[in-house]
């Protein structure tokens, strides 16, 4: 008999702890596996914590216990699914975020092997067919199966798939001729790129090596300007440590930069590459799992998660735009890839890098406290100049184009040189869609999204009304649903209204977009790029994710269309977040051999965030920007921490938030400052109305121990939700 604790599938905080079990089947069981339970009149998958062999009997077992123990009902797997360190990763994640256990090991396990029922039915393993030859021996065969056997023996092994004549086949199966032979297939189909060059290190490239190889440091922030050859140190890094035998796991912030980064990364090291990201299908997710876990390979690429992917022997974790905001998970659990790449490095004895043009604050801090070793490439590639930067004050009605609201007379200019050039451009709006929102003329009626209730955007391009914050889309109509009036106006522009500007004015220029609408097939995303390398298109218009990573020699334009969007969001991030946006885009030009130009158009000419950005001097931003924080007294002078508080009920969301606010008060004292209650950018969504309530705090430990208390007590109140986000991102 053994005594099985396990973790339950659900996210719960009342769940949070281990339920115990008996099983006296013959199948090995073990700390990792995932078995099948009843729990609550369900069948749930559980996840083994513990195993205990015991010679008591269930009777005993259960005088002992006090209640009855059930048995589980089966055994998935037939191995651990994670290694003993993920297993403390696991924990010490959960500790961290105040996450539950279980959603710490669901996002760190792709779908196939995840702790939830759904698993039992995602893909397993795919296998091929393969015939060969087990005894070769021609006696007594019809001329049929001799003609077989003896294809099959030149040209061994042969896809059974390939065989049409089946009954020939089984035949010589059955003499023991042939036999079959299965070979894991790899459904992730990745590019044979060619062999790539040996690239020459700059000397500013070479000492940045050098340093970081000799210094024993743990955490390293690469501070370089865009064009400055990051990319080419972290390959140079990689060949390093994989000539000690130790493997090295390289994460990307978008999707968009993965294709780009694998390139590199295939092109330099082949078959010792994984790729992991969230776009991969769960097949795919599963093979590359078990490619790593099994040891097939020595280098992860990967996004956000694949901070988790199962490498042994780690000796270097590179986190490449570590700024970027969606190395931050936004549902539960709420980690940064970053403090848990730091986690990780830790348990490995490895070293982490930290690379951006634009770090966040908090790294840049650290860097300046000693607590990471800060590295800089402070040039670019060939001592290439930055780009010349223009900025064009919207609200000047001399820089308006009469033919156009959306183009500055300079832009427009500009644009019409570089295509004569035949040389490439980007423009970049921080929106997608053709217009923001929609309005009835006739009665004022805003079209909705009923889930948020917040203007829905009118995309062109299929027709469709769409919400950006919970996807919710309807179909676009010609009347208005409330009055019935045929006098809509469509206010704003994003992305798709850019191409058709762009296409009224230019009717000669090749276009391509590049935004999450587009990005919805897998696929595009690497061939927009890769054919906007090859000069298949003029211009390249797109959201954030053309101005991160990318580098294309022929760019010697960039605009900004719209650069203070984002500025007036209700958080204290906001002008961090336009800095790093127009500093990346405007490095996009100018890369190469040829001079670059950028134009910002903006409503807010002199906002700090901007000016500074076109002169792309980081240092005068950092230090203008911690003036703003230290004022304010948020990170990197403070931690936080969020509370939401949700419910179905808005009076009793709002009474529960306020006893929330109230005890917070009493038990943190002089520990924290308590903001709120606040209602959030979107206040009701999943029929759920809600409420935030934010902590700034310097003690952790004392803080965590109040939250751990609240969140506790609040499993025994049905009409609520509480969730707790540490260090969040939007606020």
């Amino acid at each position: 008999m053994k005594i099985i604790e396990l973790l339950i599938e659900h996210d719960n905080y009342s769940l949070n702890r281990p339920f115990s079990y008996l099983y006296s089947g013959s199948k090995t069981v073990d700390k990792g596996f995932r078995v099948l339970v009843k729990f609550n009149n369900q069948n749930l998958v559980g996840y083994v914590t513990k195993v205990t062999e015991t010679s008591k009997s269930r009777v005993e077992l259960e005088e002992e216990y006090g209640f009855s123990l059930a048995e589980i009902i089966d055994v998935i797997d037939s191995s651990s699914l994670l290694s003993e360190d993920l297993m403390k990763l696991a924990d010490k994640v959960s500790s961290y975020y105040l996450a539950t256990k279980i959603s710490v090991l669901q996002a760190m396990l792709p779908p196939s092997l995840s702790p939830r029922r759904s698993s039992l039915k995602a893909p397993k393993i795919a296998y091929d067919q393969y015939v060969e030859i087990s005894n070769y021996d021609e006696t007594s065969l019809t001329y049929k199966q001799m003609e077989l056997l003896r294809l099959i023996k030149d040209n061994e092994p042969v896809l059974k798939k390939e065989i049409k004549q089946i009954s020939i086949l089984n035949k010589l199966i059955e003499y023991g001729l042939v036999r079959i032979k299965k070979v894991e297939k790899r459904r992730l189909e990745i590019p044979d790129y060619d062999e790539q060059k040996e690239v020459k290190l700059t000397t500013d490239q070479q000492n940045v090596i050098n340093e970081f190889l000799s210094t024993d440091d743990k955490v390293y922030l690469l501070e370089g300007v865009t064009g400055s050859g990051k990319s080419e140190v972290y390959l140079k890094l990689s060949e390093e440590y994989l000539s000690k035998g130790k493997s090295v796991l390289v994460l990307v912030p978008e999707i968009s930069l993965t294709p780009m980064m694998m390139r590199n990364y295939i092109s330099r090291f082949h078959d010792k590459v994984a790729i992991l990201h969230s776009e991969l299908t769960p097949a795919e997710k599963y093979d590359e799992y078990r490619k790593i876990a099994n040891g097939d390979c020595k280098i992860v690429v990967g996004a956000r998660s694949a901070i988790f992917a199962p490498l042994s022997n780690i000796g270097l974790i590179i986190l490449d735009e570590e700024h970027v905001e969606s190395y931050k998970q936004d549902v539960s659990p709420y980690y940064h890839a970053r403090e848990v790449a730091i986690m990780r490095g830790e348990m490995h004895n490895a070293k982490v890098l930290l690379g951006s043009a634009t770090p966040s604050l908090e790294s840049r801090a650290r860097a300046g406290k000693g607590v990471y070793h800060l590295l800089r490439l402070d040039k670019r590639i060939n001592d290439q100049p930055l780009p010349k930067t223009t900025i064009i004050n919207l609200s000047d009605y001399h820089n308006i184009d009469k033919e156009s609201y959306i183009f500055s007379l300079k832009l427009r200019d500009s644009i019409k040189r570089e295509l004569k050039k035949n040389n490439q451009i980007i423009l970049l709006i921080n929106k997608r869609g053709f217009a923001s929102s929609v309005t009835c003329r006739s009665c004022g009626y805003i079209f909705k999204c009923p889930t948020c209730n917040i203007p829905l955007t009118y995309h062109r391009s299929d027709l469709m009304l769409k919400c950006h914050h919970c996807n919710y889309v309807e179909p676009s109509t010609d009347y208005c649903s409330m009055c019935g009036s045929k006098y809509l106006m469509r206010s704003g522009f994003g992305t798709e209204r850019i191409e058709e500007e762009v296409h009224k004015l230019f009717p000669s220029a090749r276009t391509l977009r590049l935004d999450s609408d587009s990005a919805k097939i897998r696929t595009k995303v690497p061939s927009i790029v890769e054919a906007f390398r090859r000069k298949e298109a003029d211009i390249l218009i797109g959201t954030q994710m053309i101005a991160k990573g990318h580098d294309f020699p022929d760019v010697t334009l960039v605009g900004v269309i719209m650069a203070d969007i984002g500025l007036s969001l209700p958080s204290y991030r906001s002008s961090e977040r336009v800095f790093q946006l127009i500093t990346q885009a405007v490095g996009r030009s100018g890369r190469s051999d040829k001079s670059g130009e950028a134009i910002i158009q903006t409503y807010q000419p002199s906002h700090y965030a901007i000016t500074i950005a076109a002169r792309q001097d980081y240092e005068l931003f950092y230090r203008k920007e911690m003036e703003m924080r230290k004022a304010q007294n948020y990170p990197p002078y403070t931690f936080l921490a969020s509370v939401t508080i949700s419910g179905k009920v808005e009076d009793t969301v709002i009474d529960n938030t306020y006893k929330v606010i109230d005890k917070l008060n009493e038990e943190l004292k002089e520990e924290a400052t308590i903001l709120g209650p606040t209602t959030p950018f979107v206040p009701y969504e999943n029929n759920q109305h809600i409420r935030l309530i934010l902590i700034k705090y310097r003690h952790m430990d004392i803080v965590r121990k109040v939250l751990e208390k609240m969140m506790e007590a609040n499993t025994k109140k049905g009409s609520i939700n509480l969730s707790i986000n540490i260090d969040p991102y939007n606020f």
